[in-house]
């Protein structure tokens, strides 16, 4: 007999709602920073997710409190990040993650550049190209000028390289190093994305000196102490988890995950499901033993690659056989309907606006009433506007 404490996936389920806000009882005061603190950062990748995750999840939400937070408090900041995805984050987890992942993700930015720089006979020294480039762009944001990629490169030869991509194959041509040179300084934490010149569900970001944008120096962290303080966070939003969760969330190695969890004394916990083989050990903080009280079963919808769906790798406590129906080949979570801490269909919105309904299983006739009314609140929120999806589900072929 195992001596660890069992979590079974009811509890697990439990702590997800509590834990990632979606009850019926989140405090009508809460600010967007505290929720997005509360669930460690939204994903951002698709401009509007940002808002419908907190559409979702704050009391009355409008557009307008994230857009102050991002823009004139600047409070949240949007970061590439973890597993080289878009996040928006508040300082000290951006701090925090810059940290951990991003000399990661900015020398695996460097290095794919370098392959196609190379493999170009336009450029004579490659990593000198980029060098000065990058000096390039630190020049030109110094004094607080804010600018597109596409104003950067212009005022900036240094900038404007473009290599061949597959040539050999029809959907090949050119491409502009530029703003790949953006995203890995974004990575490095040395810029970041500051006004968005379009509107709240598209991007045209403006980029910005980090130090500018924030007004005081980014804090540093050591990459120990970036893991260390990220899988913290994870562990108390999402946790208990597996090591394999963890690695994939934060897009790391299991040898710093491994150090930062004996770091932390994190626990182990058998588990009622991990994935195909089911059971396996997961983690929690020392003083996160204890059962959350139950939640009442409630309906909820997220947008594509909300926090809650892309928060595991290994999810058949949550989304059981619909995997098919709600990923993409690449992993990426489309928009999803939730029952009692569980994903259990897809939504999608009509030509005329409205939200239709996609249940992959039968629901409860509760479920449905509430579901029915979240998505008539869900229309009226959105108004006119017509958000398409980055990463349609699977399911959304199905229904038209």
């Amino acid at each position: 007999m195992s001596a660890r404490p069992h979590v079974d996936d009811a509890q697990r389920r439990a702590r997800l709602q509590r834990r990632h806000l979606l009850t019926a009882d989140v405090p009508q005061s809460m600010s967007v920073t505290e929720a997005v603190s509360a669930i460690v950062g939204l994903h951002a990748t698709c401009p509007p997710t940002m808002y419908l995750s907190l559409w979702a999840r704050v009391p009355g939400f409008r557009r307008e409190q994230l857009d102050t937070a991002l823009y004139d408090e600047r409070s949240l900041i949007k970061q590439l990040a973890m597993r080289r995805t878009m996040f928006v984050l508040d300082r000290s987890c951006l701090a925090d993650a810059v940290g951990a992942v991003g000399p990661r993700v900015a020398a695996s930015e460097r290095t794919n550049m370098l392959r196609d720089l190379r493999r170009s006979s336009d450029f004579d020294d490659p990593e000198a190209w980029i060098d000065t480039a990058r000096a390039a762009v630190v020049g030109a944001l110094a004094d607080g000028w804010v600018a597109s990629s596409t104003e950067l490169r212009s005022r900036l030869p240094e900038l404007d390289g473009v290599v061949q991509i597959a040539p050999d194959r029809p959907w090949g041509g050119t491409a502009p190093m530029g703003p790949r040179v953006l995203n890995m300084m974004s990575a490095a934490g040395d810029i970041v994305r500051g006004p968005n010149a379009a509107g709240w569900h598209l991007s045209r970001p403006q980029w910005s000196s980090m130090l500018r944008w924030l007004g005081e120096p980014l804090p540093q962290r050591s990459v120990a102490d970036g893991h260390r303080a990220m899988v913290a966070r994870w562990l108390r939003t999402f946790g208990p988890g597996t090591e394999t969760d963890i690695v994939w969330w934060l897009g790391s190695t299991k040898a710093s995950v491994r150090t930062a969890l004996a770091d932390l004394a994190a626990v182990e916990v058998d588990l009622d499901s991990t994935g195909a083989d089911g059971g396996g050990v997961g983690y929690v903080l020392p003083d996160d033993v204890d059962d959350v009280e139950p939640v009442a079963p409630q309906g909820f919808l997220l947008p594509e690659l909300d926090p809650a769906t892309m928060g595991w790798k290994e999810r058949g406590w949550y989304l059981g056989d619909h995997a098919g129906h709600v990923f993409d080949r690449n992993g990426n979570g489309g928009q999803t309907i939730w029952w009692d801490g569980r994903i259990v269909g897809g939504w999608f919105q009509r030509p005329d606006g409205s939200i239709g309904l996609h249940p992959l299983e039968k629901l409860p006739r509760t479920a449905m009433t509430q579901l029915a009314a979240r998505a008539d609140d869900l229309a009226a929120w959105l108004g006119d506007t017509r958000p398409k999806p980055g990463y349609p589900a699977p399911f959304m072929k199905v229904v038209g």
